[in-house]
């Protein structure tokens, strides 16, 4: 089945802003789980990362990130910064989608393609919306459904045998599987495949 990338990228913006407005009253000060930035320095990282894909998609450096920075108004109260994720989202959606096939372009973990920024994307969103989840005290993971494509494109050498969700947080050091201890040093691989 061929995933359809820009979809996926939307699918996982609307799912991550609503897991977090859960929370959106919650002190964002906290830590972002087992991260050193607090979870409303983690949203931010969200929203500058999102759009530096896109970014990149748009600009194709070969061999640099781009200049363009996005970053969420401090003074906005939580529920409001978490658009920024939505809209994040839907530019790279549309970066991905406007991408000819044979569009390449940098990124420290291997230029990249569409589907590469795509499944980047949806990393960046689900994985640390759960670190800002388990910082602000409840359980969520991003669902196999959208965690399968991403480990697929960005993990060629994940193990086999697990949940799909189980093997995304694992393969970015997040959890420990049967077997396999967690990941201390880690890095997706971009490069197309």
């Amino acid at each position: 089945m061929t995933t359809l990338w820009p979809e996926l990228v939307t699918a996982a913006a609307a799912e991550t802003t609503a897991v977090l407005d859960k929370g959106a009253d919650l002190d964002w000060r906290r830590p972002a789980g087992d991260l050193d930035w607090q979870c409303r320095a983690t949203l931010d990282h969200i929203a500058l990362g999102v759009v530096g894909y896109a970014g990149l998609l748009i600009a194709q450096p070969t061999d640099r990130y781009i200049t363009l920075f996005a970053s969420i108004d401090k003074a906005a109260p939580i529920a409001h910064c978490l658009e920024a994720i939505r809209i994040s989202g839907s530019i790279l959606a549309s970066a991905v989608r406007e991408a000819s096939p044979e569009v390449r372009s940098w990124h420290p973990y291997g230029h990249s393609d569409g589907p590469g920024f795509a499944a980047m994307g949806v990393l960046e969103m689900t994985v640390h919306a759960r670190d800002i989840a388990l910082g602000l005290g409840f359980d969520w993971s991003p669902s196999d459904e959208m965690s399968a494509p991403v480990v697929e494109r960005l993990f060629p050498d994940a193990p086999t045998g697990f949940r799909p969700a189980e093997t995304l947080l694992w393969c970015t050091g997040r959890t420990e599987l049967p077997g396999l201890p967690r990941r201390r040093n880690w890095q997706w691989n971009g490069a197309v495949r």
